[in-house]
């Protein structure tokens, strides 16, 4: 009888550790989201071309309009990128985390030997192996486009560290897309 009781205690304890880490993941995502409609909030006051595509908890943040077609939802997408990880509410150099947009990486002072990480990146929309955040945001950029996605880390890597980017991170990635393909 003992046994039971102890048994039937450790699967209640192990239930309420589940829901308080759930809680506190919720409670990290939700604050990540505050941080990110405040840098959004913040841009679209001090520049009123600006614009703001909220989609599927990502937002978009268009910084130089596009023209011809939108990216289709199955479409294809050339750009070139730098990611950041966003823990304030501002994006800086000392959050970057990678690029293939050889000037920026020049500014930032990266040294790479490897000088084909800065070939423009090509995704397929029907790919699924590519952040959700990104996946959800992109349809609908158009060629020449410049523009910020930001989400919250329940679109990104959630509980895995990839690199220097910790765990349940909310991220932003500066876009300028070179070309995208419907086809």
């Amino acid at each position: 009888m003992k046994f039971k009781a102890f048994h039937i205690i450790i699967l209640v304890l192990g239930i309420l550790s589940v829901s308080c880490q759930k809680e506190q993941e919720t409670a990290t995502f939700n604050a990540q989201e505050k941080r990110i409609s405040t840098f959004v909030t913040t841009q679209l006051s001090a520049d009123t071309s600006f614009r703001a595509i909220y989609k599927n908890g990502t937002t978009r943040l268009v910084v130089k309009k596009g023209s011809g077609d939108s990216l289709s939802a199955s479409g294809t997408v050339s750009f070139y990128y730098a990611g950041y990880i966003f823990s304030s509410t501002t994006i800086t150099a000392s959050n970057l985390f990678s690029t293939n947009y050889k000037t920026l990486a020049d500014g930032a002072s990266w040294a790479l030997s490897d000088t084909t990480a800065f070939n423009i990146l090509t995704l397929n929309m029907k790919n699924t192996d590519f952040l959700e955040g990104l996946k959800r945001a992109l349809p609908g950029v158009k060629g020449g486009e410049e523009c910020y996605i930001l989400f919250s880390g329940k679109y990104g890597y959630r509980k895995r560290q990839v690199g220097t980017i910790p765990a349940n991170s909310a991220l932003a990635y500066h876009i300028w897309v070179e070309s995208i393909n419907n086809e």
